[in-house]
């Protein structure tokens, strides 16, 4: 019966979204995929494109609209605490609505624009799950975020080329405008974005909208970088990009408390840094990232409210413990591996893990990651443009993270009241169906084994349905 509501709901949803968007929405230049494209993506083009002007004309690159319902199954559980996922079940639906706009300003110089609208809610008020099972809703369940138009990203991009012997074709995609660049070139961004958005990319596990949903599996979940609620932060970020490598840097403002929607102004003690090293093997196809990052801000730490809380006699309290220029680093290797189809078929992984002595603070509570997938093209069965997705992972947290959860601590999405630790599995499939130019349609499946770290709870499964609108 549940399942039911929630395909009217969402059946309801997308008509009403439908005849509000479609009218505003179709002056747009044809975006190719709301999936992100970076301008530094390795390629081997050498074919001719004409280059953007520069009279500050603002083009619009593109606008979607993605809507999920999920629906998490009632399991077993024999107690619960402030931030479990919820036994009982749960059904709910998110719509997120994106305009993303782009100039030329000069030759060497682009500023680029999104605004986005989030609505709806994830189960569980997306707690209770390490990897949470809706990319759209990120850390909505700590702080009312309200539910109007907010600005997502506003950047600029400066490009110096370094060489004109071999140049790459960049086509239009979301803050992507179209124009030939040098295939040997430094990137500098600056501005408000998400630092995902340069790091920790992969072909075939990086988009929420039109991939995996499960945070796991669009991320290396121990990479905790740097953002505010919603997943964006501020900073500057170089790029130096060659043919076959790029070695990227960046630094961004970290929140003053943990899943906090403020930034700590004081940049010498709070920031987060990243060096990411990505290599590319042309006779392959083969890509690999390798990343490493350091946090710095207000951080608890957990042995230290162990011990003040065995001392008082009370649970402990992670977030009275902060205390600035705390750090916490980590690591994270990433590859992708095209297979067949001019690489729309494909395989992934990603493995990564930090330190785990701090708080977790910025984008969920795991120390150890490690996920694998492959995506297969709907070509083998008559259907180019249908993607079918199949993934798995693992993560955990360290052992004093362990002790602080078992003894009634909290963190921003992990509070059971105690644990019976073990590591979160996750298993997910998808199948994107593309319908005519704008339309797609997927239905998901995720399978998840000790939700929350907690071998007494459990298995969740979640049943979703995406539909994503996008010109």
């Amino acid at each position: 019966m549940r399942v039911s509501k929630l395909i009217t709901r969402l059946v309801t949803s997308v008509m009403i979204t439908g005849i509000t968007a479609m009218p505003a929405t179709l002056t747009a230049q044809g975006a190719d995929s709301t999936q992100r494209v970076p301008s530094s993506a390795i390629g081997d083009s050498n074919t001719s494109a004409p280059a953007s002007s520069d009279d500050w004309t603002a083009r619009v690159l593109g606008t979607q609209v993605n809507i999920i319902g999920q629906d998490l199954r009632p399991f077993r559980s024999p107690y619960s605490g402030p931030n479990s996922l919820r036994a009982r079940g749960d059904s709910k639906i998110s719509h997120a609505y994106g305009g993303y706009i782009g100039v030329q300003a000069w030759r060497n110089l682009q500023g680029y624009l999104d605004v986005e609208m989030i609505r709806g809610k994830g189960i569980s008020s997306v707690t209770g799950l390490a990897g949470p099972a809706n990319g759209d809703v990120l850390r909505q369940g700590t702080f009312d975020l309200g539910n109007g138009p907010y600005v997502a990203r506003a950047f600029i991009r400066y490009t110096v080329s370094l060489a004109y012997d071999r140049l790459d074709t960049l086509q239009r995609s979301v803050d992507q405008l179209p124009g030939i660049v040098s295939k040997h070139r430094i990137e500098i961004t600056v501005g408000k974005l998400a630092a995902s958005d340069l790091f920790d990319l992969n072909r075939y596990a990086n988009s929420t909208r039109q991939q995996f949903m499960n945070w796991d599996l669009f991320q290396n979940t121990a990479w905790d970088f740097a953002a505010d609620t919603r997943g964006y932060t501020n900073g500057v970020a170089l790029a130096w990009i060659h043919p076959l490598w790029i070695l990227r840097v960046g630094t961004f403002q970290m929140p003053t408390v943990a899943n906090g929607n403020k930034f700590d102004s004081d940049l010498r003690r709070a920031h987060g840094d990243q060096l990411e090293l990505t290599v590319t093997a042309p006779a392959t196809g083969t890509v690999a990232r390798i990343l490493g990052y350091m946090n710095h801000a207000r951080m608890g730490n957990y042995a230290e409210a162990l011990t003040i809380a065995r001392f008082n006699g009370s649970i402990p309290d992670i977030a009275a413990d902060g205390k600035p220029d705390r750090s916490k680093y980590g690591w994270g290797v990433n590859v992708e591996q095209p297979l067949a189809d001019n690489g729309e078929t494909g395989a992934f992984a990603r493995v990564g893990g930090d330190d785990g002595r701090n708080e977790s603070f910025v984008f969920t509570e795991v120390d150890r990651h490690i996920s694998a997938g492959v995506q297969v093209s709907g070509a083998h069965w008559g259907r180019t443009d249908d993607r079918i997705g199949i993934a798995g992972a693992e993560t955990g947290i360290a052992k004093i993270h362990r002790e602080y959860l078992d003894a009634g601590g909290v963190g921003f999405l992990l509070g059971d009241g105690r644990l019976a630790y073990g590591p979160e599995r996750l298993i997910e499939a998808y199948y994107r169906a593309q319908l005519g130019t704008y339309l797609q349609v997927s239905p998901d499946m995720q399978y998840i084994r000790d939700p929350g770290y907690n071998r007494d709870r459990g298995p969740a499964t979640v049943y979703s349905l995406r539909i994503n609108i996008r010109y």
